[in-house]
């Protein structure tokens, strides 16, 4: 059994790592494909070593460009490689344009698609990221959701019955297994920020960067806060270009309060977040990665796709009027409570492997001539994938029975 698994951009890396070896695990012939989409070496490259992933089996190198040029340059180059590889489905994950592109490139090609964190809707079409989830869904055969509101997002478009599975988040799965790596981390003792207690501050959304008068307020806020608390800032390529195009840069390098960081690897950003007090974020991974480290987050949207954070979370959305985010922080309580909703275990990825390894693909009747392929455990393939864990899980010596159910969340 064939599966192509995509990785194109930073929030890809931390989903693609654990279902990767899950799927080892089960015996399943993996090609790792990056498509290049984040071109910079400390968005991506770094992030391989990091988080336990090996090298991609085949490199697209598509950065860069508008929307439509991105997701066209991935199409072009992802599709003689599904010709080549002529694989029994294709993993694509969260909704950056690498995900709709190779989707889109797999659902032509009559191949079965696998949507990895499906259902996440924040009701706003004017970010790309919510073009992308909506119409991989509608194309995808297994729709893998992290949460019920995720679920309850999908019926509400139609999609319903043996298409969808809740399995959890598996963006929690790598959180777990590098947290004690992450502790290991140098990055306070480099940025000279003692034990920590800092604010963490994350932009990268067109909303809020690509907008000068937007930019400028949310600037504004970073030096108000760091009049009363270090405010680290970790600036993505996007918005440090749309900082020194307007000026505002001069103002951030001028406080004493800021530290500005070019993009951090995954381990020391884990680190930034698990010691601050309170993290301010446009990004959907950090809303779910403070509320399973406990950590106070607001997000500086009108909106978010992870509801669950919010509603069982440390996660308050709070826009990018700096009036209002300056009132939400200063109303902040003290203190941490560390929140696990349902799911978000660090057993996703397994329930994915089990989904894809024993579920027949649920648009098979609408796809003649595809063949769904059992599989049964190659131990070869799962010892050198067990390598990727440190040991931590013991791979099964018994085939997988064809009737096996897989265990997902009820």
């Amino acid at each position: 059994m064939r599966v192509i698994l995509v990785a194109a951009a930073r929030p890809n890396f931390m989903k693609v790592a654990p279902v990767l070896r899950s799927l080892e695990r089960r015996g399943v012939e993996v090609v790792l494909v990056h498509t290049g989409q984040h071109h910079d070496a400390q968005m991506s490259d770094a992030f391989f070593e990091e988080l336990d992933l090996r090298q991609p089996d085949e490199h697209l190198r598509c950065g860069g460009g508008s929307h439509a040029v991105q997701t066209a340059n991935v199409m072009v180059a992802f599709e003689p490689l599904v010709t080549d590889l002529a694989p029994y489905a294709v993993v694509v994950c969260g909704d950056v344009n690498s995900t709709l592109a190779c989707a889109l490139v797999a659902a032509k090609a009559s191949v079965p698609i696998a949507h990895v964190e499906s259902g996440l809707r924040s009701r706003d079409r004017a970010m790309p990221e919510e073009v992308n989830r909506i119409a991989v869904d509608h194309l995808s055969d297994w729709l893998l959701t992290p949460s019920a509101d995720a679920d309850a997002n999908l019926a509400l478009e139609g999609i319903t019955g043996p298409r969808v599975w809740r399995v959890g988040n598996v963006m929690v799965d790598s959180l777990l297994h590098n947290r004690r790596r992450a502790e290991g981390s140098d990055v306070l003792e480099r940025l000279g920020l003692g034990g920590g207690g800092h604010v963490l501050l994350t932009l990268h959304r067109p909303s809020n960067v690509d907008v000068a008068p937007v930019l400028s307020g949310l600037v504004d806020v970073a030096l108000e806060v760091s009049r009363e608390r270090m405010v680290v800032f970790p600036v993505h390529p996007r918005t440090r270009q749309r900082l020194r195009e307007t000026g505002l840069m001069n103002k951030l390098e001028q406080a004493p309060g800021v530290v500005l960081v070019p993009p951090l690897g995954y381990l020391d950003c884990i680190r930034l977040q698990d010691t601050a007090d309170v993290v301010l974020t446009d990004s959907g991974g950090v809303q779910e990665e403070t509320t399973v480290l406990g950590v106070q987050c607001l997000t500086l949207r009108e909106s978010t796709e992870r509801p669950i954070t919010v509603t069982e979370g440390t996660n308050t959305v709070v826009g990018s009027d700096p009036k209002r985010i300056l009132e939400a922080y200063r109303a902040l309580s003290s203190g941490r409570s560390e929140h696990r909703p349902e799911g978000w275990d660090g057993m996703a990825s397994d329930r994915i492997a089990a989904v894809l390894t024993t579920v027949a693909p649920p648009l098979a009747p609408e796809r003649p001539g595809v063949a769904v392929m059992p599989v049964e455990l190659d131990l070869a393939r799962a010892s050198a994938a067990l390598l990727h864990d440190a040991g931590q899980l013991v791979p099964s010596c018994e085939p997988i029975p064809l009737q096996e159910k897989a265990r997902v969340l009820a």
